[in-house]
C-alpha cells in the first residue's frame, strides 16, 4: 500500500504497486566507478571550451528553441538524417516516453496498447510502458543473446504490439543483433513501428538507418550520453516525418534546455572529432580489457559492440561484485533477476588505469 492518505492512494496508477524509483548503486568506498555505461572523462580542451563558450552566449532569459532547430541541423550533418525528421529529447528515456505515449491506441479487442522488446535489454521499455498504461511483453534472447526469430515473430502474431523496442547493440548485452533476424522481425511487424535503439551504435559504426528508406515502420533512437556527454541529456529519434508531426504533439514546448541545445550543438559543430578521438580510445580499451578478462580461467566474454564488456563469471555474479565492491570497484551486477543472469556481470570501459585495478582483483575471483 503506498504511503499517501487513502484519498490520494486511490488515484495512483495501480501499475506504481509493481514499480520501485530508480535509485542508482551507491555503496560506501566506491574510486573505480564501471557500473551506468558512462565514457571515461575526455580530457579534451576542444569540447570543453566548445560546451562554456556556447553556454556564455545563450540567453537565459529566454525560452529555449522550441523546435531545436540548430541542434536538429546540427545532428543532420552528422548523421544524414533530415532535420524534418528528428525528434529531440531528453536522453533516450524522453524519446521512449513520448512514443509510448502518442502510440497508445489499443487494437482492437484489446483493452491497453502492447509494447514488445526482448530480455534482456534496456529496463526503460519495460518501466515506461507500465507506466503509461501499455502492456509490455517481453521474448528472451537465445543462447547466444541474439534475437530469437521465431519467438519474436510469434509475440507479434499474438499481441499485435503498438511498438517494437530492439537496442542494437543491445544493453545489458553488448552485442549487435544479426541484421538478417532483425530484418525478419521487421519483416513480421508491418503494423507496428520497430524502434532500433543505436544508444551505443557509435562503439561499432554502421548505423542502420538507411533501413528507412526500405521500411516505413522503422524509427532510429540515439543518443550522446554514451560517448562522454551524459551530463547533457540529449537523445533523439528519426523517423518518417508525418510521425514526427505527430508525436511532436505530446512532446512538451520547452523539453530540452536552451543550454543544453546550444551545448550540444557547439560540440557538434566544432569538437567532434574529439568525441570520435575519445571514442576510439574507449573501443581499444575493450578489446583489451576482453581480451585479458577472457584469459582469466572461468571467466567468459560476449563479444561487445558497445563501451562495455557482458562476463559471465565462474561463481556467483554476487560473488564477484562483492569482491570488486570491497576493492572499491563498482560494476554492474544482473544476480537478482536470477536463472542465466546470476552469473552475468555488465563492466563499463573506464581509464586505463582503472581497467587496470578491476583486471587485477578479477584475477582474485578465479
Amino acid at each position: 500500500m503506498p504511503d499517501v492518505n487513502d484519498a490520494l492512494a486511490d488515484l495512483l496508477r495501480p501499475e506504481l504497486s509493481e514499480l520501485s524509483a530508480y535509485v542508482p548503486a551507491e555503496p560506501p568506498g566506491i574510486e573505480v566507478h564501471l557500473d551506468a555505461n558512462e565514457a571515461p572523462p575526455n580530457t579534451s580542451s576542444a569540447v570543453k571550451a566548445a560546451v562554456v563558450r556556447a553556454i556564455e552566449q545563450t540567453a537565459l532569459e529566454r525560452y529555449p528553441d522550441a523546435q531545436a532547430r540548430e541542434l536538429k541541423a546540427r545532428i543532420a550533418e552528422r548523421t544524414g538524417a533530415r532535420a524534418s525528421d528528428l525528434v529531440v529529447g531528453t536522453g533516450s528515456d524522453e524519446i521512449i516516453s513520448l512514443l509510448v505515449t502518442a502510440l497508445a491506441r489499443p487494437r482492437a479487442k484489446a483493452p491497453q496498447a502492447t509494447v514488445l522488446t526482448v530480455t534482456p535489454t534496456f529496463v526503460m521499455y519495460r518501466v515506461t510502458s507500465r507506466t503509461h498504461g501499455a502492456k509490455p511483453v517481453e521474448v528472451p534472447l537465445d543462447d547466444a543473446w541474439d534475437l530469437d526469430v521465431r519467438a519474436m515473430s510469434r509475440a507479434i502474431e499474438l499481441v499485435q504490439p503498438n511498438i517494437v523496442f530492439i537496442a542494437s547493440p543491445n544493453n545489458p548485452t553488448g552485442n549487435r543483433m544479426s541484421g538478417d533476424r532483425l530484418r525478419q522481425v521487421v519483416d513480421a511487424a508491418p503494423g507496428a513501428l520497430v524502434v532500433i535503439d543505436e544508444a551505443y551504435v557509435d562503439f561499432c559504426g554502421g548505423s542502420l538507418r538507411e533501413w528507412r528508406v526500405r521500411h516505413a515502420n522503422v524509427a532510429i533512437s540515439r543518443t550522446f550520453s554514451k560517448v562522454g556527454l551524459a551530463a547533457l541529456r540529449i537523445g533523439w529519434l528519426e523517423a518518417d516525418e508525418g510521425l514526427v508531426r505527430e508525436i511532436d504533439k505530446v512532446r512538451q514546448p520547452f523539453n530540452v534546455s536552451a543550454t543544453r541545445q546550444a551545448a550540444a550543438a557547439a560540440v557538434l559543430a566544432d569538437a567532434w572529432s574529439d568525441v570520435e578521438q575519445h571514442v576510439a580510445a574507449v573501443v581499444g580499451e575493450r578489446m583489451r580489457v576482453a581480451s585479458e578478462i577472457a584469459r582469466i580461467p572461468g571467466f567468459e566474454v560476449t563479444p561487445s559492440a558497445a563501451n562495455f564488456v557482458w562476463v559471465r563469471t565462474p561463481k556467483p555474479a554476487s560473488d564477484v561484485y562483492d569482491a570488486l565492491v570491497a576493492k572499491g570497484i563498482l560494476v554492474r551486477s544482473f544476480h537478482v533477476a536470477g536463472g542465466r543472469l546470476a552469473k552475468q556481470l555488465r563492466i563499463t570501459i573506464g581509464l586505463a588505469h582503472e581497467n587496470d585495478r578491476l583486471l587485477e582483483t578479477l584475477r582474485t575471483c578465479a
